[in-house]
């Protein structure tokens, strides 16, 4: 038990230091998240096909706001060669988890988040981004998810952060194809083609609007 409490004091400060800079937005998400606020924004964002950029190169991400025009994502069909345990062998619990661990942006990339289903992750510490889903952004919290309910969350190295107004931009240049937020697509078990599957999705939807806006011309 002593080599586990030094351990996990390590890992609180190592997790302090490295994302020091996002500590704003992480009070904020956790302010919005308690006033229940956080979940009506919540959406997926599908890289369009022009989106090379290499960090996001056909990503797709589960993106909520939070306060000031923030937004905070995680991207959700990235997933590594490593697990938990062989990141933290000394951390007897992380060896429960059988999935392994995803990127989850190039943000913070020192830090592990988790996206937990149902009330497992809910209050200080998470953000509830949907009904029955809440990221877990303090590494007290992930460490609970681990230890009682560890394949009840899939775990991510690095996040994504927007600065204020900054997702609406990238909408409006068309970085982003936008869907309804849906947590059978965030634990896909087939996250290697989730980006195929969307994008024909997307498409879809947007011929469909186009088809509407040609048939209702006062709309124009």
């Amino acid at each position: 038990m002593a080599s586990q409490s030094a351990f996990r004091k390590v890992r609180e400060l190592l997790h302090a230091i490295t994302i020091a800079a996002a500590m704003l937005l992480a009070t904020a998400a956790v302010a919005q998240s308690n006033n229940g606020n956080g979940e009506a924004g919540t959406v997926l964002l599908v890289a369009a096909p022009n989106l090379v950029d290499a960090p996001y190169y056909h990503t797709v991400i589960i993106a909520t706001p939070v306060d000031g025009d923030r937004h905070i994502g995680l991207i959700v069909n990235r997933p590594t060669r490593r697990t938990l345990a062989s990141l933290f062998p000394e951390h007897s619990p992380s060896k429960a988890v059988i999935e392994p661990v995803f990127f989850g942006g190039p943000m913070s990339r020192s830090a592990v988040f988790a996206l937990a289903k149902g009330p497992a992750a809910n209050g200080t510490g998470s953000v509830k981004i949907m009904q029955d889903l809440s990221l877990a952004i303090n590494v007290k919290v992930v460490d609970k998810l681990i230890e009682e309910s560890p394949n009840d969350a899939r775990y991510y190295v690095g996040n994504v952060v927007w600065r204020p107004g900054e997702l609406y931009q990238e909408i409006r240049r068309g970085v982003w194809n936008v869907l309804n937020a849906d947590p059978g697509v965030v634990f896909t078990k087939d996250p290697e083609h989730l980006w195929d599957e969307l994008s024909k999705m997307a498409r879809g939807t947007m011929a469909d609007a186009r088809d509407y806006l040609q048939s209702h011309p006062q709309l124009h």
